[in-house]
């Protein structure tokens, strides 16, 4: 089945609900520009009370990896997912920033700054060195509709055929594809076949406004993700 992450979460209530839908992650987002940004305090008290099973995300934007791993640490987290700062080397996802962070990592990165082209070099995709190490320590790769200015949490949905070529060769080197950006209880049944990600994000398609979860849009996503496996077959 397509793994499902609710993300944004800023209360217990709303990462219950997400965990009473069926949703297999629940993220927390620490980036003081975003109307979801939480403390390191409140996010490990509302994982206290989450079920073990369910992972428990780190978002983070142009962190180096002794923060990602600090954070992570003192939340009680379970993975953590980057969004890289080109302006800063120590936040890019290398070899050695999966090394240092010491956590399962997911590498966010931005569709429309992604231009495919074909390489002799089989570690290459859309200008990123992805050694067989790096991928041995990767957990995933998600592709948001943000920009360099604005990584994530836009609303907005990106071209998925652009990324095509990207994802086919994701698939062939076996890296796990997860999609973002606009996703909605509508919309993502449209995407999973598009592009057959092995997992789905969203956090505004399932807000009432931003920072709380609207519980019918959650589980009616949850519910569109499953419909949709069911009909892959």
């Amino acid at each position: 089945m397509t793994w499902v992450k609710i993300c944004g979460m800023t209360s217990l209530e709303d990462a219950l609900t997400a965990v009473e839908a069926g949703a297999d992650a629940v993220g927390f987002v620490f980036y003081a520009k975003s109307p979801r940004n939480i403390s390191v305090e409140a996010a490990r008290a509302i994982v206290g009370k989450l079920p073990e099973s369910v992972e428990k995300v780190g978002v983070f934007v142009g962190e180096t990896a002794e923060t990602v791993r600090k954070i992570s640490q003192n939340a009680e987290l379970t993975m953590a997912q980057t969004y890289a700062d080109f302006r800063n080397p120590l936040s890019l996802p290398t070899d050695q920033f999966l090394e240092e962070a010491s956590c399962r990592v997911i590498m966010a990165l931005p569709a429309s700054q992604l231009q495919h082209e074909e390489s002799d070099n089989p570690d290459v995709i859309a200008g990123f060195r992805v050694s067989s190490s790096f991928r041995d320590r990767i957990a995933a790769v998600l592709l948001d509709s943000g920009t360099a200015g604005r990584p994530g949490g836009t609303g907005e949905k990106f071209d998925w055929q652009t990324v095509v070529p990207i994802t086919d060769v994701m698939g062939r080197l076996g890296m796990r594809l997860i999609v973002a950006g606009g996703l909605t209880p509508r919309s993502v049944g449209d995407a999973m076949r598009e592009l057959t990600p092995w997992g789905v994000d969203v956090a505004s398609g399932v807000e009432a406004r931003p920072g709380k979860k609207d519980s019918e849009k959650v589980r009616a996503f949850v519910k569109a993700v499953r419909d949709a496996d069911r009909k892959a077959g």
